[in-house]
């Protein structure tokens, strides 16, 4: 079992937490003595559970589960349909790459989102089981979900998805996991993407940025279990000069050629600097796209007090891009 001790105090000055962030930051107290997989993973299935169970009951979409062929092992993607939806060609999709530090977590986890999305898109959305570390490594989850990506655009017209409103969304390791795979279709010729959103995407395997050096500690995700979460990825390459953009897509030198993407993060997070030079990236290789930083926030901010204004308003924000991808021309 992987394990990694914490790491040290951090050694500069942070921006400071919401006033309702703070009050969550002090009744959790510190961060634990070391990390361990298995840990990770059973307080990420306690956390997400409930939520699933939610989504499962609800009466306005129907979740299927269906098996398809991956690159090394089947794998299993769930159909989150709104019952609204038609068996035509004409609603949009969401392909959704869930989070959990590349380790922990399953397809459900923030499945429950796409509620909202049929709601206001009428969308499906799709969310695929790839394979975590530490038993997948290198590009191994990335590889799986493009294949699921693949399935699904091989599969539009039988699922009524329209072909011209597929989205790719990723939330934190499922935002790296996203831009990877979108740099994959690139590169492949796979699926035309009508947009990608990356959530607080985990991008950068070498946390060298000031932002990671500030959040070294405490309760919240920090750099101390991103570092842990990388070398169950990458093993001893993590930092080193041969990790690739299919990995870590912060390492690719050529982000020109990629769909419309919005970015989010909060400001008091170790990816805030990663996600801000990956926006930057994208404009320098002309690539449209639209980037926040929202003042307070520690790392999954969206769900530890999703009723603070600020994240109201950065999902109010994330929404009104999508509905732009979708019925309108970004």
């Amino acid at each position: 079992m992987r394990k990694i001790l914490a790491g040290p105090a951090d050694r500069l000055p942070r921006p400071p937490y919401d006033v309702e962030i703070d009050s969550v930051f002090k009744a959790l107290g510190g961060m634990p003595e070391r990390y361990e997989v298995e840990r990770l993973r059973k307080d990420a299935s306690a956390r997400t559970q409930p939520l699933t169970n939610a989504l499962l009951a609800d009466k306005s979409v129907t979740v299927e589960d269906i098996s398809i062929t991956g690159p090394r092992r089947d794998l299993v993607v769930s159909v989150v349909r709104p019952v609204t939806s038609t068996t035509d060609d004409s609603n949009p999709c969401i392909f959704y790459i869930h989070g959990g530090a590349l380790v922990a977590a399953d397809r459900f986890a923030g499945l429950d989102t796409s509620v909202m999305w049929a709601r206001e898109f009428n969308a499906l959305t799709i969310s695929v089981e790839y394979g975590r570390a530490p038993e997948n490594t290198g590009t191994q989850p990335a590889e799986d979900c493009y294949a699921a990506l693949l399935w699904a655009n091989q599969h539009l017209s039988e699922l009524g998805i329209d072909p011209h409103r597929l989205l790719l969304y990723g939330t934190s390791a499922g935002g790296g996991l996203a831009a990877a795979t979108a740099l994959m279709a690139r590169d492949k010729g796979g699926p035309q993407l009508c947009g990608l959103v990356l959530e607080c995407p985990m991008l950068d395997d070498r946390n060298e940025k000031i932002s990671s050096q500030q959040f070294s500690t405490g309760p919240f995700y920090n750099s101390t279990l991103n570092r842990f979460a990388w070398r169950c990825l990458l093993g001893e390459r993590a930092g080193g000069s041969s990790v690739t953009e299919y990995e870590a897509p912060a390492r690719a030198q050529d982000l020109s050629r990629l769909p419309p993407t919005f970015l989010d993060c909060a400001s008091a997070e170790p990816f805030r600097d990663e996600i801000v030079a990956f926006a930057s990236k994208l404009w320098e290789d002309g690539v449209q796209a639209e980037l926040h930083v929202w003042p307070g926030g520690p790392h999954g901010y969206d769900r530890i007090v999703p009723s603070a204004p600020f994240a109201i308003l950065a999902r109010q924000t994330r929404l009104a891009w999508i509905r732009r991808a979708f019925f309108q021309t970004i």
